[in-house]
């Protein structure tokens, strides 16, 4: 994996925190949770997304 790579799954995984956080305050729905992690994964095209949910 290269260094842009490794950097690209960090940010994944911090914006896949940020939507767990939205979840569980309520803030937003499941549906809303699914398409934005879709927008996510097109954004930072983790290799390892399938691992993550």
């Amino acid at each position: 994996m290269t260094k842009e790579q490794s950097i690209k799954e960090v940010e994944y995984k911090m914006a896949l925190k940020l939507l767990n956080i939205l979840l569980t305050r309520g803030i937003i729905t499941e549906d809303e949770y699914e398409k934005i992690d879709e927008l996510n994964r097109q954004t930072f095209l983790p290799e390892f997304s399938g691992v993550y949910v």
